[in-house]
């Protein structure tokens, strides 16, 4: 079979990058951000670094060359604001970092931004847009609950055969703008307000950016995107090693790694489609 040449593999669309981040995700970030630039094969304008205003944060946005941007600058409401808590965990800061990546539209300047978590390393060569269709990385298992929020949300329906959180997607600012907008205007009040307001704030684990927006984009723009494995293998938290892993024998096998501990997604066998 004959090999891809550079030419082939990168894309002349032109994107930002948007990555919210909080100290805790330092150790892995500069990982996160060599990724990006060694595998994105985009044209890549500005990352931007979406976070608490931490003087470690702003140290490693200039020795990475990333922009960096107060995330209580960037919505009418900041972390405090959301009441996503129990005595015994709070979400708050969770949800708040995918209504901060939901605000790409109005924080990049290109067209298209790519949000990636800031825990997942690229490590074979991504292009997300192929013959003027967007390619969305996904697989095969999810959390039901994503799914009754957005038919809170929506007032309908996933309907996608697949599943979106992959822990990176490519956003088009103008389709942003319409599910905001169709949001908004569904419940009467900001997209963000309903958002919060449409979860189940006794669970932890209710709402995704991803979801919402690759299942917004598959019922309203057939034919305008290309559904791809993402090949993902999720490691142990720490990453003292990282710097010896063997990362080209595991990109033969896996386009990303995560450095993550997560145990509450199940199986797409395990009665997810009856929630819908």
């Amino acid at each position: 079979m004959m090999q891809k040449t550079n030419r082939q593999l990168t894309s002349k669309t032109k994107i930002d990058v948007l990555i919210p981040v909080i100290e805790k995700d330092l150790k892995v970030l500069p990982f996160v951000i060599d990724g990006v630039r060694k595998n994105v094969k985009h044209p890549i304008e500005n990352i931007l670094i979406v976070a608490p205003p931490s003087e470690k944060i702003k140290k490693l946005c200039r020795q990475k060359r990333c922009k960096f941007i107060n995330e209580n600058s960037v919505l009418p409401i900041t972390k405090k604001d959301i009441k996503y808590r129990t005595n015994k965990w709070d979400r708050s800061g969770w949800l708040f970092q995918q209504l901060l990546k939901l605000s790409g539209d109005s924080l990049c300047s290109q067209k298209f931004y790519l949000v990636i978590d800031a825990d997942t390393v690229l490590i074979r060569p991504h292009r997300f847009r192929q013959n003027q269709k967007t390619v969305f990385y996904c697989r095969n298992w999810s959390r039901a609950e994503y799914f009754r929020t957005y038919k809170k949300l929506m007032g309908k329906r996933a309907t996608a055969p697949t599943y979106f959180v992959a822990h990176y997607m490519l956003f088009e600012k103008s389709k942003v703008k319409k599910l905001k907008r169709t949001i908004a205007a569904k419940h009467n009040t900001s997209w963000y307000s309903a958002i919060i307001r449409s979860i189940n704030k006794s669970k932890q684990i209710t709402f995704s950016e991803f979801e919402t927006y690759g299942n917004f984009i598959y019922a309203n723009y057939p034919g305008q995107f290309v559904i791809k494995k993402t090949l993902n293998r999720s490691l142990q938290r720490n990453v003292t090693n990282l710097t010896r892993l063997n990362t080209s024998r595991l990109a033969k096998k896996y386009r990303s790694i995560s450095l993550h501990a997560r145990k509450w997604y199940f199986k797409r066998s395990q009665t997810i489609k009856k929630h819908r």
